[in-house]
């Protein structure tokens, strides 16, 4: 069965996080995406485990369903669809390591309530589980690894967003430049990395020592709004042992949808205090040092992975899984009528073509365009064409400030106008 899998995703006890996000929401917008099976997030907060035992009841696959007394009636015929969650967590480990301070986020998936409050078990001997949910603990991510090994044969551990410069496994201010290097003799137990916002699969491939690693791509969503930003397209069976032999094998995970790493906020180098953006090759110029004010820039990924990669950019490495660059519906929505991405009239405009195609990843990869500028306009139409081809206009993102992205100049937008009216 093909199905989309968001697999990483934070809970309202997290952080700077929307209050909206409770399985209930998730549960409505994952259908509204075209999602099949959503992280829960955060199973190591107790106030959340608690709430996902009150809501969530086994399917018997090591996947979850929301009960039915918790389920709504806003989501349209046209999007509904089963929503499947899966245990996940994300871990903060801040740690000393060959004379340096190394900060490493990790994703943690679990098959079953019990391995999870294992986990928890352990953790709650090192940290605080209560203050954040995704905690900050003075752990080893080896050692992390090693407990969640320890817990359970079908529990697994995924490096988050591994190129991110300031908590990542590969991140230029406190990372590594090899997995070995971080999980030395445990690191044929990872069997893939997150590649984060800032990168693609194209831009990992140039490091052969991730040939043998999967490659997954997902949210990180602090609000439901942002699930599904990123995602995996799997070929498996409905299980949670089935979702993760794919991500071990490669058999069965078909690739991913990403965003345009460019739109990331950490794809470039640059000093966000002071609006400087730089390129690689701008940064060796001026030293690592930001142009204005004289301080250290911020490393951002692409040169990071201009670093460590060992083959040239473009390389294609056989049999890899592809992957489709989107901008989410809403965004396209907005550029094509002018008005805020989060208002109204793009939040009526979005249900209302949803209503009449479907889900928003079938939208922006499968509808035929005639079928879109019937529902919509043929704005929207030359809009979706655009993005599928990758002919977009993106001024990177860096230090932490996201990229910006658009699809039209301000004559294209009259001549295709113009052209309607004229039709």
């Amino acid at each position: 069965m093909r199905f989309v899998a968001d697999l990483h995703i934070h809970s309202k006890h997290s952080r700077a996080t929307s209050r909206e996000m409770s399985p209930e929401n998730l549960w409505r917008w994952a259908q509204l995406k075209g999602i099949t099976v959503i992280g829960t997030g955060d199973f190591t907060h107790p106030e959340w485990l608690d709430e996902l035992q009150e809501k969530l009841e086994p399917e018997g696959n090591g996947l979850f369903r929301l009960k039915e007394g918790f389920k709504t009636d806003d989501v349209p015929d046209s999007c509904r669809a089963d929503l499947l969650f899966l245990l996940s967590a994300e871990i903060s480990c801040i740690y000393s390591k060959n004379g340096r301070t190394r900060k490493i986020h990790s994703i943690i998936f679990v098959p079953d309530f019990t391995a999870a409050a294992r986990i928890n078990t352990a953790l709650s001997k090192i940290g605080n589980l209560n203050a954040d949910g995704r905690p900050i603990l003075g752990l080893d991510a080896k050692k992390l690894l090693k407990i969640v090994m320890d817990v359970s044969d079908n529990a697994m551990l995924v490096p988050a967003h591994a190129w991110t410069p300031h908590f990542s496994v590969f991140g230029a201010m406190s990372g590594f430049d090899s997995l070995e290097e971080c999980f030395e003799e445990l690191t044929p137990h990872i069997h893939a990395i997150e590649t984060g916002l800032s990168s693609d699969p194209r831009m990992n491939r140039r490091l052969s020592q991730l040939d043998g690693i999967t490659l997954i791509s997902n949210s990180d969503a602090h609000s439901p709004r942002k699930i599904g930003r990123e995602a995996n397209i799997f070929d498996t069976d409905l299980s949670y042992k089935s979702i993760m032999e794919a991500i071990r094998t490669k058999r069965g995970f078909s690739g991913t949808i990403e965003f345009f790493p460019e739109e990331g906020k950490y794809h470039y180098d640059g000093h966000r205090v002071c609006s400087v953006s730089l390129s690689p090759k701008e940064t060796i110029k001026y030293n690592y040092l930001c142009p204005v004010c004289g301080k250290r820039v911020t490393v951002g990924v692409m040169h990071r992975v201009e670093k460590l990669a060992d083959r040239e950019d473009g390389f294609s490495l056989s049999g890899s899984p592809g992957f489709h660059s989107i901008i989410p519906l809403p965004e396209i929505i907005s550029e094509t009528v002018k008005v805020g991405v989060n208002s109204k009239r793009v939040n009526n405009e979005y249900l209302s073509i949803l209503e009449s195609l479907g889900n928003e990843f079938t939208i922006l990869m499968e509808t035929s365009l005639e079928d879109i500028e019937m529902a919509g306009s043929p704005l929207l139409r030359e809009a979706i064409s655009r993005v599928r081809s990758g002919d977009v206009y993106i001024a990177p993102g860096f230090d932490g400030e996201y990229g910006k992205i658009r699809i039209f100049e301000k004559v294209e937008r009259a001549e295709i106008k113009g052209q309607n009216m004229l039709f």
